[in-house]
């Protein structure tokens, strides 16, 4: 659980106490990549926490998959329909490598967010700095080029430009691939 800790400590102080009592509700699990970990149109009734790994979350649109974001080591991942309003989830998050991480029923996420206020101020900030990356992700897109968007994803997210197929950056970006292969002036398509 070292990453977790790492990440959840960069966000927030929290106690080795709190961690101990976030800790008893986690089952370790392994998959392996291209697994889905959070179906379209179903309930998971769980969320993840990434210790090692990185996984996608993407809608699927009239045969496309529409890449919504990334999440990478130390992350939280889960259903926000299921979450927060009890409804199958409209996004698909696959993992793009194996991943290792530790699972916690929903039903538990919450009370410790009701109950423990570190946990709770902990998912405030969390849901703060995404509704900033969603916002700035929008803006961008509708506001710079292809270039510029490529160019500021590449200095937001430098880890995953490393290890993610370039076709889930393309589609990230709402640019095709040829046009991302482009801007990197010719490196290969695929990693």
């Amino acid at each position: 659980m070292q990453k977790i800790i790492e990440t959840m400590r960069r966000v927030c102080p929290v106690s080795d106490a709190t961690v101990r009592k976030l800790a008893e509700r986690l089952v370790a699990c392994s998959f392996p990549k291209r697994h889905r970990l959070i179906r379209e149109n179903a309930y998971s009734r769980c969320a993840y926490f990434i210790e090692r790994g990185m996984t996608r979350s993407f809608w699927p649109v009239d045969g496309n998959e529409i890449t919504t974001s990334f999440l990478g080591d130390g992350g939280l991942v889960f259903s926000m329909d299921e979450l927060y309003y009890d409804r199958p989830s409209e996004e698909v998050v696959e993992t793009l490598e194996a991943v290792d991480a530790y699972r916690i029923a929903l039903t538990d996420l919450r009370e410790l967010w009701e109950t423990d206020l570190e946990l709770c101020n902990w998912g405030r900030i969390i849901h703060q700095n995404e509704y900033r990356r969603l916002h700035r992700s929008h803006q961008e897109r509708l506001t710079l080029s292809a270039r510029e968007r490529y160019e500021a994803f590449q200095r937001q997210f430098p880890d995953v430009c490393r290890r993610v197929n370039l076709s889930h950056i393309a589609s990230y970006l709402g640019i095709t691939l040829s046009t991302l292969s482009r801007l990197r002036g010719g490196d290969p398509v695929s990693r």
